[in-house]
């Protein structure tokens, strides 16, 4: 493993008293070489401290921090600083320098470093190359757009040669298509450089288009974990469910969702949800019901998509109420390779 947290907890005196306040607690996570993997949790779930402690910024009360085969929590304090180059870090606002051109924004890790500068010239210009800033290496942070200042730090970031890149928020600052552009750069490093790449985000959209595993995190514990795309399709966790929800079309609209009841009644419809997976995504299911069951459909929302590059979709539909029929479409629908839930009624 590239990174292993075992047992970790991380507990800071509470203000003003004795007590002690837990930001992470029985934190057992296992990163593999070489894979992307998110970690997302809304503000406050424990994410920043959960970087923290695998860049050796702050150590753990309990448990142990393990990168690239050397337990981080264990190190003395030059130990730590030694061990960081071997772990790059991208920030959410960049952290640049304003007085050093992008070339010497990259170059300031190497300088601390002692490289000559000599080599630090033919490491610095191939990585601007890389993030597709060499024609931008004389320009300062201002002359810089946001997804340019990213690339720098991007950049910057794997200028000591890391085994580890963790990225801290680093799309949240910046527009979709640059977002996108970002994601699709970090991709690439982990493809050329079999670097593997930590991404701490509260969005689902960016662990969805990159990640190869992802771990929710709620009130310092980790809820869930698990590859993408079975996190994706059968989330386990309430909070898992609410952050997948809009993002794959389980979501029902307000004014819908305010209709719903749920016990059936004379002149209510069943609302349901049928799941479609892998290569059944691409079959005309819908029409195959109809003719089977001899039933009329409502079709209320639907959404396909691709998460980690295989198909995923769900279809609300509103059907008749009445518990045969419902009971029918249910097995008819397993017989396709679909997953049904009735959400109420309306």
């Amino acid at each position: 493993m590239a990174i292993r947290l075992q047992g970790v907890e991380k507990t800071y005196a509470a203000r003003g008293g004795n007590d002690q306040v837990f930001a992470l607690r029985g934190i057992n996570l296992d990163i593999p070489r070489g894979n992307i993997v998110g970690v997302i949790g809304k503000s406050g779930a424990g994410k920043s401290t959960l970087i923290r402690l695998i860049n050796g910024l702050e150590l753990p009360t309990a448990g142990k921090v393990i990168v690239d085969g050397v337990e981080v929590s264990a190190l003395s304090e030059k130990q730590v600083r030694d061990e960081r180059r071997s772990i790059g870090m991208i920030f959410q606002h960049f952290n640049l320098l304003a007085r050093r051109t992008a070339y010497g924004n990259v170059a300031l890790p190497l300088e601390i470093a002692g490289v000559p500068a000599a080599e630090i010239k033919k490491r610095v210009l191939p990585l601007l190359d890389l993030v597709g800033l060499a024609d931008k290496a004389d320009r300062y942070p201002s002359e810089l757009s946001g997804g340019q200042k990213q690339r720098v730090g991007i950049a910057r970031a794997l200028a000591t040669k890391p085994k580890v890149l963790l990225s801290d928020e680093a799309t949240s600052a910046l527009d979709p298509e640059t977002t996108e552009s970002i994601l699709a750069l970090l991709r690439q490093v982990n493809a050329e450089f079999n670097l593997t790449v930590l991404l701490i985000t509260h969005e689902m959209s960016v662990i969805k288009a990159v990640a190869d595993r992802v771990a929710v995190i709620e009130g310092g514990h980790i809820v869930e974990q698990g590859p993408t795309y079975d996190v994706f399709t059968q989330p386990t966790n309430a909070t898992t469910r609410k952050f997948v929800s809009e993002l794959t079309g389980t979501a029902l609209p307000e004014h819908i969702r305010n209709r719903i009841v749920s016990a059936p009644a004379v002149g209510k419809q069943a609302y349901v949800t049928l799941t479609f997976k892998g290569e059944g995504a691409a079959q005309p299911f819908l029409s195959v019901l109809t003719r089977r069951l001899g039933l009329d459909f409502g079709i209320i929302q639907a959404k396909v998509d691709h998460i980690h590059g295989k198909p995923f979709g769900t279809l609300v539909i509103s059907a008749d109420a009445t518990p045969e029929k419902l009971d029918a479409l249910q097995t008819e629908a397993s017989t396709l390779g679909l997953e049904t839930e009735v959400l109420g009624y309306a």
